[in-house]
């Protein structure tokens, strides 16, 4: 009787036909497996959340916010000791002055880098939001403060040891390490790879500071990044850490005098983490914290079915339903400008916000080339929550991310699907 009231709903009010219905049904069986996988995954790191807010002894008084300087916001501490403690770092910066993990990222490379000193990314070029930091012309960019840069391609989509080895030189002072696949079909590195590449390094250069770019990555694995030798780590709270629930800020996590130095470039030298009001987030990232753990593990299971669906839809998926992640994003080939553009716009019908809205492709800053991005979540740009971003350039990649709860990915996805039928775009196999 209830599953025949789910077939109603799906019918009445998302227009989903059954072939498509009969497909997610089968594939729930055959991703049973890793769904327990996941869950189990998102226990561990659930408790470790509970550990570390214990640790602190966070109490109902550190929820309320400050205004003005922010002096003595015992709320403020204690959210960056709870961040150290989950991470397993010496010091962590978590405010919500931090727009963005570009912005996190950016603290940490002006914080620490010094003019002639260099930058090398290990794992290809950076996501596109961070070349104009890097490189831009005339904007601060880490260019226009004679801060050198070098970056390694990957070999075979992965990081080239031997290139590294002859690229870092006396004045390389930082690596930049990008955890997840960006607008690329590159496998997300895992924190496994991830302490391999840094062992290397260190092992290269003993006093090189390792920068893990970990956006889309925390809770996807049982360890984080500083666990696996990183110096330091950024991210954003509208990603995995912010549970859905923070409203905006960044993070980052690592070695204290680092850390330090990140404090100074995002307030000024000599005030460092002692400024900087909550206003009124205390209580949101705390608990958009403590449900992130469970929240990950929604938009695993999710990239679990999305990955699987979509294949048996007769698309390239990457990484495969079955294979290790090491982050919540599913990259889709369309292979065709029409596939993706609709394939967006029938996800974007699934939407809690904002689904009567037809999406289009726009020049988004930050980006050298047109993006389509649909979703509907309740926090602008929010990428835990179920979206896509799509760049309009061949091969017509789609790049599903997010997944506040599985039920919603799994209508998000089929709704996609459903709207490339619907206009005679595709014919799934028999």
């Amino acid at each position: 009787m209830n599953y025949n009231r789910t077939l109603k709903i799906l019918k009445e009010h998302f227009s989903i036909q059954d072939k498509i219905i009969n497909i997610a049904r089968e594939v729930m069986v055959e991703i049973e497996p890793h769904l327990k996988s996941v869950q189990e995954l998102a226990e561990c790191n659930q408790l470790k959340v509970i550990a570390a807010m214990k640790k602190a002894n966070l109490s109902d008084f550190h929820l309320v916010d400050s205004t003005g300087y922010g002096y003595n916001d015992l709320g403020r501490e204690t959210v960056e000791e709870v961040y150290r403690n989950v991470f397993n770092a010496e010091d962590a910066l978590v405010r919500p002055q931090i727009i963005s993990g570009t912005h996190a990222i950016t603290l940490c490379l002006f914080g620490v880098l010094r003019p002639y000193e260099e930058l090398l990314s290990v794992t290809g070029t950076p996501y596109d939001t961070l070349k104009d930091v890097i490189l831009g012309d005339n904007c601060g960019s880490l260019k226009d403060f004679n801060i050198m840069y070098s970056e390694v391609k990957l070999k075979e989509n992965k990081p080239d040891y031997e290139a590294i080895a002859k690229s870092i030189k006396k004045n390389t002072k930082m690596v930049l390490i990008q955890r997840s696949r960006g607008y690329g079909l590159r496998p997300a590195l895992t924190v496994g790879e991830i302490e391999d590449l840094i062992k290397y390094i260190k092992c290269l250069k003993k006093d090189i500071i390792c920068l893990v770019d970990n956006c889309y990555g925390e809770f996807v694995d049982f360890k984080e990044p500083i666990e696996a030798g990183a110096d330091l780590c950024a991210g954003s709270l509208i990603k995995n850490p912010g549970g859905g629930i923070s409203p905006t800020g960044g993070y980052v996590v690592g070695k204290k005098d680092l850390v330090r130095q990140c404090a100074y470039r995002l307030s000024a030298p000599g005030l460092g983490k002692n400024c900087g009001p909550s206003i009124s987030t205390n209580r949101l990232i705390l608990q958009g914290l403590f449900f992130a753990p469970l929240v990950v593990g929604e938009a695993l299971k999710g990239a679990v079915f999305t990955a699987r669906f979509l294949e048996r839809a007769g698309f390239k998926v990457f990484p495969r339903f079955n294979e290790k992640r090491g982050d919540i994003v599913t990259a889709v080939i369309l292979g065709d400008k029409d596939l993706l553009i609709n394939f967006c716009r029938g996800l974007q019908k699934a939407g809690p916000v904002d689904s009567q809205l037809i999406p289009e492709p726009w020049d988004m800053p930050g980006y050298d080339h047109k993006v389509i991005m649909a979703g509907g979540s309740f926090i602008q740009g929010s990428s835990i929550e179920l979206s896509v971003d799509a760049p309009i350039k061949e091969p017509y990649v789609a790049y599903i991310q997010g997944g506040i709860n599985f039920s919603h990915v799994k209508l998000g996805i089929m709704r996609a699907v459903q709207e490339l039928l619907d206009r005679g775009l595709l014919n799934l196999p028999e």
